[in-house]
């Protein structure tokens, strides 16, 4: 089995919707080492972070984070170690659009 360390996916969140940043390629299993969120504005914004299994929809249990607020022109690091399977997605919400950016890093196992 090969390991491919990589930033698996880089999002600038829409608003008010759920968006994927990252899915697992079909026969691949992945492990997300940290996700940088960054609020680009000047002014406090909220975001969600849910992992979702094979893909299917964002339900109370899949949420990682849940409304957290974000400072103004700040970031925060959230090294996690999820342990993804193939087709898992992970899903992310602004508040408000084109404020804030979601990058994963990690690697995927194929």
């Amino acid at each position: 089995m090969a390991t491919n360390y990589k930033v698996l996916g880089q999002l600038a969140a829409g608003s008010a919707t759920y968006e994927t940043l990252y899915t697992v390629p079909s026969a691949t299993e992945s492990v997300v080492s940290t996700i940088v969120v960054a609020n680009r504005t000047a002014s406090a914004k909220t975001y969600r972070l849910a992992v979702v299994p094979n893909g299917t929809a964002v339900v109370d249990q899949s949420f990682l984070a849940y409304d957290v607020a974000l400072a103004a022109n700040d970031s925060t690091a959230l090294t996690l170690g999820i342990c993804l399977d193939a087709t898992d997605t992970i899903r992310c919400y602004a508040s408000a659009g084109s404020a804030i950016t979601f990058t994963a890093f990690g690697s995927e196992i194929a």
